[in-house]
């Protein structure tokens, strides 16, 4: 403990102080899970941006180490984890479970110098550890080493409620999802996979992931049940929207549902604005934020859905209407972004090329 308190004393001050390798040239990037589906996510989208690392290396626990993996970067080689390892890296993206991140983030920021982002719920209810979707608040993490990465729900629906709360200033915010089997990793898209297999030939589906079988069903529970009657994976929407938007004083409501799709989340959404608000307006704003595709043709059958979001970086929006029980001050729309991108991979690999772009700003400065 005495260990961690002083990592964390030595982040808070040390956070100016990025390494010469990072400022004067292409950075050593580390993925530690690299074997998970997230990790190989983040593998892949830095190679298709172009990030531009000197040298990747992947980490994993001791089950996974010595394993070659396929990348778009040519064969790489898993090695073991360790603390050293992973402060020889400039960046290190974590895609590992909050325990770990709990334990280890705090110490690899420790040199001062390693940028630490954090896929886990560990640290994004830290005040003084910035929570962030780059298009919204990225100004949150300047300066910082340790930023934490959102839950997958709440970074796919910021993308497209930012916007407009800008414009028109949410009041409140009612969330229902309609979440994949990718939510729970690999795994849960191994076990929906041979499910369906399962009970399509008249056998019983196992459930080691989910709560439920989830083939050919719905389960209304995601995460633990909280004394509320809310699961955490709901509250995560709660907090986490409130938080990136720096404004507690939006009211939200979630409702997360398990649904046998294999990958990309979408989300019924319901606002009230404090300013009147239309269907036409907002997709005036919506045609010209980034990270937003609007697809809002009714006639011609075209709308959000996890089949066309699927391994899109943009956040599919539409079925956008008035609602009828807030309007003029209210609205309704359908969103559909891909868990593994922009809930995950995507925005974490953005947040690295923004903390390059402000080394290298910081550069110029001196």
């Amino acid at each position: 403990q005495a260990i961690v308190a002083s990592a964390i004393v030595l982040f808070r001050k040390g956070a100016a102080r990025i390494s010469r390798h990072f400022e004067a040239m292409a950075p050593i990037v580390g993925v530690v899970g690299a074997t998970g589906a997230v990790g190989e996510e983040m593998v892949q989208v830095l190679y298709d941006r172009k990030f531009p690392l000197s040298e990747l290396v992947l980490l994993a626990s001791e089950r996974s180490a010595g394993k070659t993996l396929h990348t778009a970067f040519g064969d790489k080689q898993v090695q073991v984890f360790s603390l050293e390892k992973a402060q020889a890296c400039d960046i290190v993206l974590m895609a590992v479970s909050g325990s770990f991140s709990t334990e280890y983030s705090p110490k690899i920021v420790a040199n001062g110098k390693t940028v630490v982002i954090d896929n886990s719920s560990a640290f994004r209810y830290h005040d003084d550890i910035p929570l962030v979707v780059p298009e919204v608040n990225k100004s949150a993490m300047e300066g910082k080493l340790l930023i934490a990465n959102p839950n997958c729900t709440t970074a796919i629906a910021a993308m497209a409620l930012w916007p407009l709360h800008q414009r028109f200033k949410l009041r409140k915010v009612i969330v229902s999802t309609y979440q994949a089997a990718s939510g729970a990793g690999a795994e849960g898209m191994t076990e929906l996979e041979e499910g369906t297999k399962q009970a399509l030939a008249g056998e019983s589906a196992p459930n080691k992931v989910f709560a439920h079988p989830l083939p050919f069903n719905v389960i209304p529970h995601i995460d633990a049940f909280q004394p509320n009657g809310y699961t955490k994976e709901e509250m995560k929407v709660v907090w986490e929207t409130q938080k990136i938007f720096g404004d507690k004083g939006i009211a939200c409501s979630c409702t997360a549902v398990r649904i046998p799709t294999k990958r990309a989340h979408s989300e019924a959404i319901t606002i009230e604005t404090a300013e009147d608000i239309t269907a036409e307006g907002a997709r005036e704003v919506l045609n010209a934020a980034p990270g937003v595709e609007v697809i809002d043709n009714p006639e011609e059958k075209k709308y959000p859905m996890p089949l066309t979001s699927t391994k899109k970086y943009d956040v599919e929006v539409g079925r956008i209407r008035p609602s009828l029980v807030f309007a003029p001050k209210g609205l309704e729309l359908f969103v559909s972004g891909d868990q593994l991108l922009r809930g995950a991979a995507l925005n974490a690999v953005i947040i690295a090329e923004e903390k390059l772009q402000e080394s290298k700003k910081r550069k110029l400065e001196q």
